[in-house]
């Protein structure tokens, strides 16, 4: 079987991670004077949770306020200069998903150069034919491996953990802190996107402050300048901890040392405190 970041990939897991790095119709961002001068023609749909995170929506510039959803061959139909200028704009506006061609060229071909400027291109179905060659390296991207094959001692108080370790969510959504709170025996918690409000509520009533790094069950929580939760993670004993980068469908619910997590996690501004699971 496939393994990614130390993790089983399933067959079934490899084709929906085709479907969500390019799916029949991907978005293109642009301002309403360039949808006007190319000739296309804006739609405002909702985009799935797969989309949000493949593309990076949340981060698109503000200025780019019309969205162009195209299909493979709709974009293929389009003037070569209008697709070079389409490819060039969702970079300057900050869209994810526009990899170069010098780092693809040699596993998917050099014709890439001819989809749009030669520079940059657009993931489409017909360039993952061979999709162990692609989806692997875009999924391990910035993410070091799940360690959770090192563990010799998994704690019994959270049997869950070992369960939850080194294994990728059904798509976006799931995060963070719903892991902790699913390690910690909430039924469910790692299927859903679990937002601040009902992971507050489970800080306040199942833990109290405090807790050693060397010991299961200390969760380590990160908060910004407004004392807003941003991450959580979960001690497991032994120096390793449990842990979800993001919600986005790439991120694996992994085991990382606490020094690993903790060096992956600094951000400006945020702080770090620590409560004691109470069980």
């Amino acid at each position: 079987m496939l393994t990614v970041l130390g993790i089983a990939v399933s067959p079934g897991l490899l084709e929906r991670w085709v479907d969500w790095l390019a799916p029949d119709e991907q978005p293109f961002f642009l301002t309403r004077k360039q949808v006007d001068a190319w000739k296309l023609s804006a739609d405002d749909r909702e985009p799935s949770r797969e989309d949000r995170d493949t593309y990076w929506i949340y981060a698109i510039d503000p200025k780019a306020a019309r969205t162009v959803w195209l299909s493979e061959a709709a974009y293929s139909e389009l003037p070569k200069q209008t697709r070079a200028g389409l490819v060039r704009a969702q970079v300057n506006y900050g869209r994810g998903s526009v990899p170069t061609v010098k780092r693809w060229a040699a596993v998917i071909g050099d014709g890439v150069r001819q989809q749009a400027d030669g520079h940059r291109f657009v993931w489409w179905r017909s360039l993952l034919r061979d999709p162990e060659a692609v989806l692997p390296e875009i999924v391990s991207e910035d993410l070091g491996p799940s360690r959770h094959r090192e563990v010799r001692r998994w704690p019994r108080e959270f049997p869950r953990v070992r369960e939850l370790a080194g294994t990728f969510a059904d798509g976006s959504g799931p995060n963070c802190f719903g892991t902790v709170m699913a390690a910690c025996g909430v039924d469910g918690a790692e299927r859903v996107w679990m937002v601040r409000e009902p992971f507050e509520a489970w800080l306040a009533e199942h833990t109290e402050p405090g807790g050693k790094d060397d010991v299961p069950g200390t969760v380590f929580v990160w908060r910004n300048s407004a004392a807003l939760v941003e991450h959580a993670a979960l001690t497991i004993g032994d120096g390793w901890m449990l842990h979800k980068p993001s919600q986005a469908w790439k991120s694996p619910r992994k085991v990382r040392t606490v020094a690993e997590v903790k060096r992956a996690t600094r951000t400006a501004g945020w702080r770090l405190e620590r409560h004691r699971v109470v069980l």
